[in-house]
């Protein structure tokens, strides 16, 4: 089992090479969640991820012949950048294997930072297989990404941290992908903050550590925003750990963390890719069992890719009535367009994208069918504004 003495040793190894990263508290992030929620901002590491801190320690244990014979990884992409940037820095050869479907901005960082990218299979299961046998054909020291004790007790340098620097608190919550995060923030707060609730998070279609803990089989899959934590076998050792400390793992809805990201972008100024906003997706999912509370959560990753990150904005906004999408059927007379965008106008909204089809879409050859997205301050302006169109005898209908 990892220990708090090793969580230290780590802390010790790593200083100087791993950013200590700030925790703060943004009063627009209490008042979104409903409780207080300090951030630990590890995407601030140079490679916008807490995997710095596990490939350090775990790298800087290494032999002169594992050095030398050079090392391999596979990860969806933060420790695989990880690994990349510390064999750089310690001059040790890096190959990484990664699933097919990795987002192009983390393919392209892993290489800025000199390791060999090999992309391989649909899911981290097949690619960590592939780079397990890549190991042995080369001989290649396979760096995992969370079940290693040296990689746990690095990532258990979060905890230490944050309980140096939070003061008193209710949790700690940290999102749960192999669990090596988790296992090392319980080992390190167990023995520094006993009595201290320390949460996982996992995103619902890849409950695996609840799954297991629960003695169920293992069922995940589906498409997600969180796919740094989108995983369907967790390491062993995390999980011994976390079942001897009958640790708890919550589970976020999809939209949770969608909202979750949208939150620290625009509340707190902060970018997070979805596994790194998953902590704070549990806030919002779980209200009632957090809410009024000091809480702490790391925003452990930012490698968020930027077309990914404008969908998810967008979406909240129209999740938040804050962009409306209209439907009207409409007399096919000169006027009708002009009169609905002067109603819109005068209750303060604004089109941003229009779509008038006459051919196919509409009902009768006398009518067109037209969508609007108009731009809002918030509901009541929107409900505002679908009045002023009725008021007009126009039938409206929101997509």
């Amino acid at each position: 089992m990892v220990t708090l003495a090793d969580v230290r040793a780590a802390a010790g190894r790593i200083r100087g090479g791993v950013l200590r990263t700030p925790l703060v508290e943004p009063g627009a992030i209490a008042q979104a969640a409903g409780a207080k929620v300090l951030l630990k901002l590890d995407n601030l590491q140079p490679t916008g991820a807490f995997k710095e801190r596990g490939a350090a320690n775990r790298l800087a244990l290494l032999s002169a012949n594992e050095r030398a014979a050079g090392v391999i990884a596979m990860s969806a992409g933060n420790h695989a950048q990880a690994v990349a940037r510390h064999a750089s820095l310690l001059g040790i050869r890096a190959t990484i294997v990664m699933p097919r479907f990795t987002p192009a901005t983390k393919v392209v960082r892993t290489e800025g930072w000199g390791a060999t990218v090999v992309l391989h299979g649909d899911t981290l299961a097949e690619a960590a297989s592939h780079a397990q046998e890549l190991a042995r054909r080369d001989g290649l020291v396979f760096i995992h990404p969370y079940d290693d004790p040296a990689v746990i007790a690095g990532q258990g340098t979060v905890a230490l941290e944050i309980l140096e620097d939070a003061g008193d608190l209710d949790a700690l919550i940290l999102p749960v992908g192999g669990g090596g995060l988790l296992a090392g923030c319980v080992a390190a707060a167990a023995e520094l903050r006993p009595g201290l609730k320390v949460y996982g998070v996992e995103v619902e279609g890849y409950p695996a550590m609840v799954q297991r803990l629960a003695g169920r089989p293992i069922r995940v899959g589906g498409p997600t925003v969180a796919e740094g934590i989108a995983v369907r076998d967790v390491g062993d050792l995390p999980f011994a750990i976390l079942r001897s400390h009958g640790t708890e793992v919550l589970l976020a809805p999809e939209s949770a963390v969608e909202q979750a990201i949208a939150v620290l972008a625009e509340n707190a100024k902060i970018v997070a890719e979805g596994a790194g906003a998953a902590g704070l997706a549990a806030v919002l999912a779980h209200g009632d069992r957090f809410r009024g509370k000091r809480v702490a959560t790391v925003i452990c990753g930012g490698n968020i890719d930027p077309r990914i990150l404008a969908n998810v904005l967008l979406r909240n906004l129209l999740r938040d009535g804050r962009i409306l999408r209209l439907h009207l059927d409409i007399p096919d007379r000169p006027g009708v367009l002009a009169d609905i965008a002067t109603r819109v106008a005068a209750a303060g909204g604004n089109v941003i994208e229009v779509s008038h089809q006459r051919l196919f879409a509409a009902p009768s050859v006398q009518t067109a069918e037209l969508e609007l997205m108009v731009e809002v301050r918030d509901a009541v302006q929107g409900a505002a504004i679908i009045k002023a169109l009725e008021d007009g005898d126009y039938v409206v209908r929101r997509g």
